[in-house]
């Protein structure tokens, strides 16, 4: 990565967080047809990248010895370019492919949820990207974290839920299934387009009073598979036994 690239002056890359179960990539096509689509959104330059010299970069990043253990991999595409406003040189290469694979995320029990303070522009020419600039999120857990919160429901500028910090969100309320609509500004995860693909699942825009009322909360993504609540705002959830709790391998 170049001092000047605008990667490392501005964030400009994008990523991808994937499941691996039995040493396999789960929801490949979704994470590569979003990896591709959204570079192209950023105007990175992925000529220099077949999906199959990529899905073989992950593969190799995987160790033997970790293929039968929970993990998760990392995809980041960076933008190598050099910002005008600093460098006049051209970009030896146009962007930059790595990986990174960690042991899955062990998930902490109770799970307890807040609301953050925190608001997603939903005009923003990022919104719905899962881009490198992923420092409000960041932020947005670290607040969540300091009360005491393992995540936080994030509402955008009309006061319509959008999504937790890290995840996507979803909830029950009688016999029906409900999630944010993309238009509110929620990113449009793997996990989740699986789970509406699956299941009757209503997309909507609804207010933080209307997620108060929900009789099951959950989260989902790649880190997360789909974990509820057990706690939201300081309301203790009843367990459910939806049919959404089984349809992500562990």
């Amino acid at each position: 990565m170049s001092d000047t690239s605008r990667s490392n002056l501005y964030g400009a890359g994008v990523f991808t967080t994937i499941r691996i179960i039995d040493g396999e990539p789960w929801l490949w096509d979704k994470h590569w047809r979003r990896l591709m689509h959204d570079s192209d959104r950023l105007g990175i330059d992925t000529l220099g990248y077949s999906e199959y010299m990529v899905r073989r970069g992950l593969d190799e990043s995987i160790p033997d010895v970790d293929k039968l253990k929970p993990l998760k991999a990392r995809i980041t595409i960076t933008d190598e370019r050099p910002s005008p406003l600093w460098s006049h040189a051209k970009a030896t290469v146009p962007s930059n492919v790595t990986f990174l694979v960690s042991p899955a995320r062990v998930i902490e029990r109770p799970f307890r949820v807040g609301v953050s303070p925190h608001l997603i522009n939903s005009t923003s020419p990022i919104t719905g990207l899962k881009t490198c600039n992923y420092l409000e999120p960041m932020l947005s857990l670290d607040d969540a974290r300091s009360r005491g919160f393992q995540e936080a429901i994030r509402v955008n500028e009309s006061g319509r839920v959008t999504s937790a910090c890290m995840a996507n969100l979803f909830w029950l309320k009688g016999d029906q299934l409900f999630t944010p609509h993309l238009s509110t500004g929620c990113l449009a995860g793997t996990t989740r387009e699986f789970i509406c693909e699956s299941l009757k699942v209503n997309e909507v825009e609804a207010s933080l009073d209307e997620l108060r009322r929900a009789e099951a909360i959950f989260l989902t993504s790649a880190g997360l598979g789909v974990t509820q609540v057990e706690e939201f705002d300081g309301r203790e959830m009843p367990r459910s036994e939806h049919p959404i709790l089984s349809l992500i391998p562990v």
